[in-house]
C-alpha cells in the first residue's frame, strides 16, 4: 500500500483561503466522553493540538461549547506557546447557545464570540459559525435582531474574516445555504458510507458556491472502530436492525478488499470533490499522522463501485 503524507489543499469556496482536505475536529481535544466515550487528560488535549499545528493539516474546528470550553482552552495553551497561529493555518470556531439555558439571543452570541476570543487569545477567527441552529429553528435564527444577524455584524465588525452554519438536519441546513449569506456550511453523520442524507444539501451548498465541510465520518465511532468493538451505535444513538446490517455488510468488503475500515468511512468524504475538507476529531496526538495514512492510503476503485450500494436504507438516515 502506497502511503503519501501530502494533503491536497482546496479552495474554501469563495473565502480565499485554502485549507487540507483534512480538518482536526476539536471536539475530543477538550474531552466529551458523552460523545465519545471516553476522556481526554489536559495535557494529552493540549499536546494534541500542537500537534495539529505542526503536522500536515492546516485546519482546526472547534467550538465554543466543546466541553465548557474545555477544547478552546486547551487549544488555546498550544497557541499561546508558540505566539500565535502559525502562518497559512484556518481556526474555525463557532457560536453557541448557552447549554443551561438554551438562550440562543444575539446577546449570547456576541458573549459567545467574546469567550471565544479570550480563551483562544485571538482577536479575530479566520471562521465563524452559527451551532446546532436546529434547536431554534430556521425563521429565529434569521429573525432581525437574531443570532444570524449577530454573526453578520461579527463579521463587518472584523471579528469573523467569513462564517459559516454548522449543524444536523439536512433541509434546515440547505434553507441557510440558500440564504446567501453564508461562506459554509458544515453536516455531521450525515454524508458517510452508511447515511447519505446530505447529497442533496451538499450540491445545493456546491451551486450556491458555498464550501462544504463534512464531519463525524465514521458515525461516532462505529465506522473507525468496527461494529464488534464499537457496538450497535450510529450518530450517537442506538443502530437499528437495518443499520447494523449495513454497517457488517461494508465491514466485510472491507475486509475482503483488505482496506481498513477507517481508511474507506475518511476516504468515502474525501475523494468526493464537493467536499472541501472532512473533519476528524482526533484525541491523541498520533492520531493525526495516522489518520493522514489513511486519507491518503490506495483503495482500489473497484472498491468504490460495489460500496456505492451498501448505504442503511433512506428511511433509516438522520436527515
Amino acid at each position: 500500500m502506497a502511503h503519501h503524507n501530502v494533503l491536497d489543499r482546496r479552495p474554501l469556496g469563495r473565502t480565499g483561503l485554502s485549507v487540507t482536505s483534512l480538518c482536526i475536529g476539536g471536539g475530543p481535544i477538550g474531552s466529551m466522553p458523552g460523545n465519545f466515550g471516553y476522556e481526554t487528560p489536559a495535557e494529552r488535549g493540549v499536546a494534541t493540538a500542537r500537534a495539529a499545528m505542526d503536522g500536515p493539516v492546516n485546519f482546526l474546528d472547534t467550538s465554543n461549547s466543546y466541553s465548557a470550553g474545555e477544547s478552546e482552552r486547551r487549544i488555546g495553551v498550544a497557541i499561546a506557546e508558540r505566539g500565535g497561529l502559525p502562518e497559512d493555518f484556518a481556526l474555525a470556531t463557532k457560536l453557541d447557545r448557552d447549554l443551561e439555558s438554551g438562550d440562543f439571543s444575539a446577546e449570547r452570541m456576541y458573549r459567545s464570540a467574546k469567550e471565544s476570543q479570550e480563551r483562544l487569545g485571538l482577536d479575530r477567527f479566520d471562521l465563524l459559525h452559527l451551532h446546532d441552529p436546529e434547536h431554534i429553528g430556521f425563521e429565529a435564527a434569521m429573525a432581525p435582531g437574531g443570532p444570524v444577524d449577530a454573526l453578520l455584524e461579527l463579521k463587518e465588525r472584523g471579528v469573523a474574516a467569513h462564517i459559516g452554519v454548522a449543524g444536523g438536519p439536512v433541509g434546515m441546513l440547505r434553507q441557510f445555504v440558500e440564504t446567501g449569506a453564508f461562506d459554509v456550511v458544515l453536516t455531521h453523520n450525515r454524508w458517510t458510507l452508511v447515511d447519505r442524507s446530505a447529497d442533496e444539501l451538499i450540491d445545493s451548498a456546491v451551486q450556491h458556491g458555498v464550501a462544504v465541510l463534512n464531519a463525524a465520518v465514521f458515525g461516532g465511532g462505529v465506522l473507525a472502530r468496527g461494529m464488534s468493538s464499537a457496538g450497535a451505535r450510529y450518530g450517537y444513538r442506538d443502530a437499528e436492525p437495518r443499520v447494523v446490517a449495513a454497517i457488517e455488510a461494508i465491514e466485510r468488503l472491507a475486509a475482503e478488499f483488505e482496506v481498513p475500515l477507517p481508511a474507506a468511512a475518511i476516504q468515502f468524504s474525501v475523494r468526493d470533490p464537493r467536499i472541501t475538507s472532512t473533519v476528524l476529531g482526533v484525541s491523541r496526538p498520533e492520531r493525526i499522522d495516522s489518520s493522514v495514512a489513511l486519507s491518503t492510503q490506495d483503495i482500489p476503485e473497484e472498491f468504490w463501485s460495489q460500496i456505492a450500494d451498501l448505504a442503511a436504507p433512506e428511511d433509516t438516515w438522520l436527515w
